[in-house]
């Protein structure tokens, strides 16, 4: 009797044990952490917590890909051990808001050959962290005084034959606040222009607060939205101005490019077809949204024709001024 208990034991001990062991498979998993920033702007806009989410969940749920994504916020700095084993890191936020000063700690990771996409504002760091880091990771950075920030309505043209436009319409069209003219490393040739647009007076929506010469200079000629390089290292890194409104992610095409280059950063194949996800619902756009003051209003799905019809400013000639931007 006590030789059958025994044996009952062992067996439960042994199938426990083979349960712990993880498969093959999930060790091979890729890792992709997001650090998405805190809350930003008015409801709807920089909900760069929420975004995270959705695509991690795209990612996690419904891609059909052997990765584990998960969202952490800046304070993953006071615990930066938390990096170790990402594939890619994707940072979401205002400025360098999620590097929450380790530059160095993302350098070394970088060196190791850990890929980085920056999303939106995230592009913006200082002149001096651009030059340092930012540029070097993912080859171009957004500079004041250089770059513009205007909303426009662009009819977006990912780069023909890259994984990143697997899935994706040859051109798709959506209203952002679509930073354009980077300042990109010296070795231009070595970036890839993933997305490109063309900016046209009849395609702005509103001229803000960075608008200058060069903004008006670019008007008429490609200007690329999503950049890319595969550094040295070994890594890949990645860079994309839009990502202002909410509403975007619910774009098919808007987000399976991002998730394509998401993939890419980290280093793995983007299915033929894109990488895989379902269409967002109203109730999902508007989950995890940042808590402010007043209750949220509703976000909407996105209607591309009423962004068409939407018109153009008066255009702020006074800001257009060459000699403003010389010296």
């Amino acid at each position: 009797m006590q030789r059958s208990a025994l044996i009952i034991v062992l067996c439960l001990l042994a199938a426990c044990l083979v349960g712990a062991i993880p498969s093959k498979e999930a060790s091979d998993a890729k890792r992709i952490v997001f650090i998405a920033g805190n809350r930003s702007h008015a409801s709807g806009d920089h909900e760069f917590r929420a975004g995270c989410l959705l695509l991690a969940k795209a990612l996690n749920e419904q891609s059909g890909l052997n990765v584990k994504a998960e969202v952490v916020g800046v304070e993953w700095a006071k615990t930066p051990e938390i990096m170790e084993g990402a594939d890619a890191i994707i940072v979401y936020c205002d400025a360098s808001q999620g590097i929450a000063g380790q530059w160095e700690y993302l350098d070394g990771l970088a060196k190791q050959g850990v890929g980085l996409m920056f999303i939106h504002y995230a592009v913006h760091p200082t002149v001096e962290m651009a030059e340092k880091y930012q540029r070097r990771w993912v080859g171009a950075a957004m500079e004041t005084g250089f770059s513009v920030n205007p909303h426009w309505f662009a009819e977006l043209e990912p780069m023909p034959g890259h994984p990143i436009s697997q899935g994706v319409a040859e051109k798709f069209e959506t209203l952002d606040e679509f930073y354009y003219n980077m300042r990109f490393q010296d070795d231009r040739e070595k970036v890839l222009d993933l997305v490109t647009a063309v900016p046209t007076r009849e395609r702005m929506r509103n001229y803000i607060n960075l608008w200058n010469w060069y903004g008006a200079d670019g008007m008429g000629k490609d200007q690329t939205l999503m950049w890319g390089v595969e550094r040295e290292d070994g890594g890949r890194g990645v860079g994309f101005t839009g990502g202002h409104y909410h509403r975007n992610w619910a774009l098919d095409d808007f987000r399976t490019v991002v998730l394509n280059a998401i993939v890419w950063t980290a280093g793995m194949e983007v299915p033929e077809g894109g990488v895989k996800s379902k269409p967002l619902t109203e109730e999902e756009l508007n989950a995890n949204l940042d808590k402010y003051d007043k209750p949220n209003p509703w976000i909407k799905l996105p209607d591309v024709e009423a962004m068409r019809n939407k018109p153009a400013p008066k255009i702020p000639h006074h800001r257009e001024k060459k000699e403003d931007v010389e010296g």
